[in-house]
């Protein structure tokens, strides 16, 4: 039985932390769109989002030195290095496949590679890329931009519908963005004292724990709201009242979450509520 569990354990900890839970979250939130927005979105756009997650997220924990306080992400990390750059160069080649395939919206897709390569860029060991570390005060607003952009904005270009691009589509994606923007937050609260090391200076490490606390209930209320006026559109009052399931558990959980040092609750509960209402949306008649 215990050599049952650690192989579940040991298979739980590569799909977290390989990023392939990362990946199919990505993937889950482009359908949610394409499923509330009534959106006609192309395979091909799915594989490209599932392989560039895998390879921006790789290539970003390659780059990552090891943490000194040697948590489970941290050490599986550093044990798997040749894992991370495998994983990456897998996600390269098939994300310039399906960008080929889908090269109608290069200048579309490109932006949202340019910004993503902006968020990991300041952990490249080369001067070039170093005096990023000096400016990179807006590193989680990149984050939850391309999260967004990518998963609610993005898959309205490729589905031919920019010139009806309406309110409704406007408050999803507002919705989206300061939902991720809250669970980055607590993200950059813990990661504070190692961003500091790093010389890294981000909007949180500019606050005491008020300012910080304030920041969070500003973007958490602003998610309410927004997702709140789906009422107004074509949305059933079913599926908002799921999109702000999510919403209700982090700040529910804000305060643990804030002082836990546990990967689990970071990589996997955290970062699953980015894809929670998409997922209960795909298992739920609505």
């Amino acid at each position: 039985m215990q050599d049952i569990l650690v192989w579940i354990r040991k298979v739980f900890d590569y799909f977290l932390f390989s990023s392939f839970y990362m990946s199919l979250c990505t993937v889950l939130m482009t359908w949610q769109s394409g499923y509330l927005l009534h959106l006609n979105i192309p395979a091909d756009y799915f594989w490209f989002v599932f392989f560039a997650t895998l390879c921006s997220y790789n290539f970003h924990w390659y780059l990552t030195p090891q943490d000194h306080t040697k948590t489970d992400r941290s050490t599986w990390s550093i044990q798997h290095k040749s894992t991370h750059l495998l994983l990456y160069f897998i996600g390269v080649m098939g994300s310039l496949v399906f960008f080929y395939k889908l090269r109608q919206h290069w200048f579309a897709l490109f932006f949202a590679t340019f910004l993503t390569f902006l968020y990991s860029a300041p952990k490249i060991p080369l001067p070039y890329f170093r005096f990023l570390k000096q400016v990179a005060i807006g590193k989680t607003i990149f984050l939850t931009t391309v999260w967004t952009y990518v998963t609610a904005i993005l898959p309205v270009f490729v589905s031919g519908l920019l010139h009806h691009y309406n309110h409704e589509m406007k408050w999803f994606a507002a919705s989206r963005f300061f939902l991720i923007y809250a669970i980055c937050i607590v993200f950059d609260y813990r990661d504070r004292a190692d961003d500091k090391l790093e010389g890294i200076r981000t909007m949180v490490n500019y606050f005491d724990e008020t300012g910080v606390n304030r920041l969070f209930v500003f973007s958490i209320i602003a998610f309410f709201v927004f997702t709140l006026a789906l009422l107004f559109s074509s949305i059933p009052v079913v599926a908002v009242l799921i999109l702000m399931i999510p919403g209700i558990i982090l700040l529910s959980i804000y305060n643990t979450a804030k002082h836990s040092v546990s990967d689990y609750l970071y990589y996997f509960v955290l970062d699953g509520l980015m894809m929670l209402s998409a997922l209960l949306m795909a298992i739920l008649p609505i």
